[in-house]
């Protein structure tokens, strides 16, 4: 499953999931001073940039050190990516991202594993080594995606007020709609090649 620049910018978007990981952001942050809070939104939003463009850097050599194949990680990633969008979909609101009320939260849990979770880390890995020749295109929708996905977050407050509870709750089950079938399509895409080879 071949990506182009608005495509990759679209699914690493989806992954990130900015409106469903508001409720979490706007909890672990409750506890921090409200003049600190700008500037630790900034700072775990570099820190998971940092992460995922590591991660999208080494993807190819990552996948020979550990003997992996494009197609065995287009497969895992899609089973990951499906696995996170019924997990959108069906959410209970609950979160698994539990932190320290007492301390002010540094990379754990909103750079890792919030932002930069298993599955944009299997995403932008998959999209490195899938088309290498088109790295800088992926580096510049990853850039994007977390452009957004910071400015959302930072105006988390007022979008919940703007939009209300319900209204970022359907969004977030939207994109997980959107999400699955993506992933269903990297999964039959990693099946195809491993049994058809590239056609």
């Amino acid at each position: 499953m071949d990506h182009t620049f608005a495509s990759a910018f679209i699914l690493l978007l989806l992954v990130l999931d900015p409106f469903g990981s508001l409720p979490i952001f706007i909890s672990v942050l409750r506890n921090v001073a409200p003049e600190r809070r700008r500037w630790v939104a900034m700072r775990e939003v570099a820190l998971a940039f940092g992460v995922l463009l590591l991660f999208m850097l080494t993807g190819e050599a990552f996948l020979r050190l550990m003997h992996l194949s494009e197609r065995s990680l287009e497969v895992a990633g899609g089973v990951i990516l499906l696995m996170i969008s019924i997990r959108m979909i069906f959410a209970s609101g609950e979160s698994i991202y539990a932190a320290d009320a007492e301390r002010e939260p540094f990379i754990f849990p909103l750079a890792v594993p919030l932002m930069a979770g298993p599955s944009a880390m299997a995403t932008v890995l998959l999209l490195a080594s899938r088309q290498p020749d088109l790295l800088m295109e992926w580096i510049g929708a990853l850039t994007g995606a977390m452009v957004v996905s910071g400015v959302v977050l930072l105006s988390a407050d007022r979008i919940r007020r703007f939009l209300g509870d319900s209204v970022v709750s359907a969004l977030e089950k939207l994109m997980g709609l959107v999400l699955t079938a993506i992933s269903v399509e990297m999964i039959l895409a990693g099946l195809k090649r491993y049994f058809l080879g590239d056609l």
